[in-house]
């Protein structure tokens, strides 16, 4: 089999890379932004009214319920 030698192969592979990288990093920044948006939904929502989040342990198959309650301050 006959490698690629040329002085040019191995800057297309590292242009590529960074490529791959960049699109990644930019993925990876879409779903952090997600996250946020709804992070940020859920703490808005405690502030204002008691919420319970229900989760099922995926050892044992029992419920756990979490209730969180927050105090808000009244805005008009």
């Amino acid at each position: 089999m006959v490698k690629d030698n040329r002085p040019g192969a191995a800057g297309r592979d590292r242009a590529l890379d960074f490529e791959d990288i960049k699109r990644r990093l930019d993925m990876l920044d879409q779903r952090l932004d997600s996250i946020d948006s709804v992070v940020t939904a859920v703490v808005e929502r405690v502030m204002n009214q008691p919420i319970s989040l229900i989760i099922t342990c995926p050892n044992c198959r029992k419920n756990i319920e979490v209730s969180i309650i927050g105090k808000g301050k009244p805005t008009l």
